[in-house]
């Protein structure tokens, strides 16, 4: 079951989708439900009382005839892995722990839905602004001390998501901070897949494609820590809600072929870690996070909008 965000009549509301084009509004299908996934997830049988609504039925709405947006209105943490690919940690040569996961949070604030547009900070603010093509998972119920074996079932669906980086603030101290929070700077979607038809994340692959140009590909059994170690990781300190978005890590850069004159240039990189292969995410891109089985978010990369000296 795919489950998207969409904005009908200036709202946000859920749909389910019944083919590549089309979807069903889960209002019309099952009035019953709440309008807000979380609210869903939050019920013992939301999702199979969804899925038991939209069964078999076909679509009656284009997907192209609608805006979509995240489908997390209100998580209560936005989690993300640093340094969790085997090429991305060979090509920074930085150091970290293999039994621990890295982790940090990011903001509802910094993501934006499929097709939105993405936020390229000023050049005069950061020119470091990276993509980073990840596997994003959705805890489905609540759970403290979750066994590795037993973690996959608090498991509500995956998503493929672009966990936008501004590298200058990274840097700028120990902690990542607002590097990884600039307003609109990453993304999630297109739509959120229950595990049942997503299958086992090892045995899938995540690629980035910056204009067309493969930038990233990697197999997702590549991550230092998997997806099961990371959720019961996480429950030793709190307890995980429905809606909880963990993004899992990014793969490093596929190296460019000869032609490719951006990605063997290094004079136009700006990171701390110069990179064959990166290029950083510029106003006028178009960006696209592949997962096979999954599907692909693609947005826009826009200047930001605000202006530097508006305080309102």
């Amino acid at each position: 079951m795919k489950i998207i965000a969409y904005l009908d009549a200036g709202h946000t509301v859920l749909g389910v989708v019944t083919s590549p084009t089309h979807f069903v509004a889960v209002a019309d299908v099952a009035p019953d439900l709440p309008s807000d996934l979380i609210e869903i997830l939050e019920l013992d049988d939301g999702l199979a009382r969804l899925r038991e609504s939209t069964q078999g039925r076909q679509g009656d709405r284009l997907l192209a005839d609608v805006t979509l947006k995240p489908f997390l209105s209100r998580p209560n943490a936005m989690w993300a892995l640093a340094l969790n690919f085997k090429s991305h940690i060979a090509e920074t040569g930085l150091q970290t722990n293999p039994n621990y996961p890295h982790l940090f949070l990011r903001t509802a604030a910094s993501y934006v839905g499929a097709n939105e547009p993405i936020f390229a900070p000023s050049e005069s603010v950061a020119r470091a602004f990276d993509y980073e093509g990840e596997l994003g998972v959705v805890i489905g119920k609540p759970g403290r001390y979750i066994p590795v074996e037993r973690a996959l079932a608090y498991v509500a669906g995956y998503t493929c998501l672009n966990e936008g980086s501004v590298r200058e603030y990274q840097i700028h101290n120990r902690q990542f901070g607002l590097g990884k929070n600039f307003e609109a700077s990453g993304s999630y979607g297109p739509w959120l897949m229950t595990p049942d038809e997503f299958g086992d994340p090892a045995r899938r692959s995540v690629l980035t494609r910056v204009n067309g140009v493969v930038r990233q590909q990697a197999p997702l059994d590549d991550m230092l820590i998997d997806v099961a170690r990371t959720i019961s990781y996480l429950s030793c300190g709190y307890r995980l809600r429905p809606g909880d978005l963990i993004a899992m890590g990014t793969p490093g850069a596929l190296k460019p072929q000869p032609d490719d004159v951006e990605g063997n240039d290094l004079s136009r990189q700006y990171g701390p870690f110069p990179t064959p292969g990166l290029v950083h995410m510029r106003p006028g891109d178009s960006v696209e996070i592949e997962i096979d089985g999954l599907g692909v978010l693609r947005n826009p990369v826009v200047p930001d909008p605000s202006r530097e000296s508006d305080t309102r």
